[in-house]
């Protein structure tokens, strides 16, 4: 492994790496950038940096830590399901293909077989309800290792998803992050295998991780309108919490595939401090995005935001992830 690599795993035991490798929903900054990324590739330095991204079908594996709304589990099941089935254009799986662009040395894409492959109820909160974010792997350990009903260690081709409910308390969560992904340290779980962590922020910061369906009540400004109004965009899914995790869910899905051990795609000299795929165009789920502006998104009837269909009618709100062959900001969604 990189040298630096290997000194950020000495941190990361102490420090974990404080703010690299989060999708980090600063609304406030957010808000007021003069310039965003689409069509703007000279401000963009993406390099590849020779390691494996994701190539192989993946089998996934939820872990819920927490007390669950079964609603709000249902939803996000239907959007991992959509990544790899067919719905109507511009679906799910229309705007992932913008992510299998990204391929490692070998010439490998980044796979469309995602398989959700086993579900771990973590409902006695086993590590409690304030947690740093090494605790993740102690979870993903815990969730291995459970009798009788363990997941299983997948070191070939495992993906490891830590979803936690909105009476947990993550470190760093609501203040600088909303999710993040890394892979585990052999020294926990036994393997090196990677894994991203997502939480609910419906009662805990919606108007930091639930944007555009809330707003930062601290932000100074009411939401941008391109018609000049400030509504709140309505949440397609019903609720502002769990339709903004799947924007932060398909953000670390995205970065995780094409970056899963901090050594594929990146931009940046520092891979402790990595601008990823998705980081390149935080805030932007359509055409004219930026600045506050989410972009160009349909709404339906009810006023419902979205900008991609999934399975079984489902509607959901992904930010748009950074094109390679385009050079800019990009979903399937864009009318230029």
């Amino acid at each position: 492994m990189h040298k630096k690599l290997r000194q950020c795993h000495v941190l990361l035991l102490s420090l974990f790496c404080s703010s690299s490798l989060a999708s980090s929903l600063s609304q406030v900054n957010l808000f007021n950038q003069a310039k965003n990324y689409e069509g703007s590739s000279d401000l963009v330095d993406l390099q590849y940096h020779m390691g494996p991204v994701l190539a192989g079908p993946v089998n996934l594996y939820i872990i819920w830590y927490g007390r669950w709304n079964r609603n709000h589990q249902a939803t996000i099941r239907d959007f991992i399901y959509s990544l790899s089935y067919s719905s109507p254009y511009p679906s799910v799986s229309d705007w992932w293909r913008t992510v299998r662009l990204y391929t490692d040395q070998t010439g490998s894409n980044v796979t469309g077989n995602i398989v959700l492959s086993g579900e771990f109820y973590d409902y006695r909160y086993s590590h409690g309800r304030y947690l740093s974010r090494l605790a993740m792997q102690s979870i993903i350990k815990s969730a291995v290792t459970a009798h009788p009903r363990a997941l299983p260690l997948n070191p070939h081709n495992g993906l490891y998803l830590v979803l936690t409910s909105g009476d947990v308390q993550v470190q760093d969560f609501c203040r600088a992050v909303c999710g993040f992904h890394y892979f585990t340290f052999p020294t926990i779980v036994g393997v090196t295998v990677p894994y991203a962590w997502v939480g609910y922020s419906g009662t805990q910061c919606p108007g930091m991780c639930a944007y555009p369906f809330a707003w930062p009540k601290y932000s100074g400004k009411p939401p941008p309108s391109t018609n000049g109004g400030n509504n709140i965009m309505r949440a397609p899914n019903g609720d502002p919490g769990v339709d903004g995790m799947i924007s932060v869910l398909a953000h670390e899905l995205a970065e995780v595939s094409s970056n899963p051990f901090i050594n594929a795609w990146y931009a940046g000299d520092d891979p402790t401090s990595p601008t990823e795929i998705a980081d390149l165009c935080l805030g932007v789920y359509g055409t004219g995005g930026g600045g506050g502006f989410v972009g160009k998104v349909n709404k339906d009837s009810w006023g419902d935001g979205y900008n991609v269909n999934g399975v079984k009618g489902r509607r959901f709100l992904v930010q748009w992830v950074w094109n390679p062959v385009k050079r800019r900001c990009f979903g399937p969604n864009a009318i230029d």
